[in-house]
């Protein structure tokens, strides 16, 4: 069955919008910072839906969810989304976790492991260091300080792979800065306070799901070095590369959706 997005009615996720789509094996997803659920796996929402029940959550300050009146807390997030899976009658569920939600599903797995049955992390960390937590200061700046079109720019510089960029005239990328300005969403500087606060490195040695670790190997953000330690220290991990920047579903939605299919067949 195939559902719109809809806000859920149950009282422990009355302040978080839903979405539920297909049928077939469960599989959660988690969404990146100043991002959501239609905005980071919308391009391949329908292929995922095609084989599983697909269940998302969008984090406060993203899509229809309201933003918070406090800083985000990475357990509270991971509630909100078992309570999702709960509410449609997912017992166990893969988990897919894209750049911030790559360490939130991370702690997911670590405090459920009865429920989940494998990971897919994408373009993702289990802690800042330096380097990303210099950029996402910049972001965070950027946002807080009302200056959405600079803001903009940087995404532009910071998410898309240097091909990609490259192969844009300014006036594209003018034109695409345009359109970003208006709709970055209002929980974007709690998320990316968040990126520069979560970690999730005492959880992973304990993880035993399969687990997939997608490195973008052309991500400015999100640095492929980072990326591949995450997966050296989750004992379960087997690594793809995808030559893409930091947004997989807009350079690579294809390849990406099947990485992702592939490996949830086999687990």
């Amino acid at each position: 069955m195939t559902t719109a997005p809809t806000s859920t009615t149950a009282p422990a996720l009355a302040a978080f919008a839903r979405t539920a789509r297909g049928s077939g094996p469960g599989l959660l997803l988690v969404h990146g910072a100043g991002g959501g659920i239609e905005a980071n796996y919308g391009p391949i929402m329908e292929g995922l839906a095609a084989a599983h029940t697909v269940v998302g959550v969008d984090f406060p300050g993203a899509g229809a969810t309201p933003k918070s009146e406090a800083p985000l807390d990475v357990d509270e997030l991971v509630d909100h989304l078992v309570a999702a899976a709960d509410a449609e009658g997912l017992g166990t569920f893969a988990v897919s976790g894209y750049s911030l939600g790559g360490p939130v599903a991370i702690r997911l797995a670590a405090r459920h492991p009865d429920r989940v049955s494998s990971l897919v992390l994408s373009a993702t960390f289990a802690h800042a260091d330096t380097r990303t937590d210099t950029a996402a200061s910049i972001w965070q700046q950027l946002f807080e300080s009302g200056q959405h079109t600079l803001l903009a720019e940087y995404v532009n510089l910071m998410a898309l792979g240097e091909g990609v960029l490259n192969s844009l005239t300014p006036a594209q990328v003018q034109d695409a800065v345009e359109q970003i300005a208006p709709v970055i969403p209002t929980g974007t500087g709690d998320h990316v306070d968040l990126v520069r606060r979560i970690d999730v490195r005492a959880d992973l040695a304990g993880i035993a799901v399969p687990a997939l670790v997608v490195v973008t190997t052309a991500d400015p953000l999100i640095s492929p070095s980072l990326q591949r330690e995450l997966a050296a220290a989750l004992p379960t991990a087997e690594v793809a590369e995808l030559p893409t920047g930091h947004l997989p579903f807009a350079e690579r939605p294809q390849e990406w959706l099947r990485l992702i299919s592939d490996f949830l067949a086999r687990n």
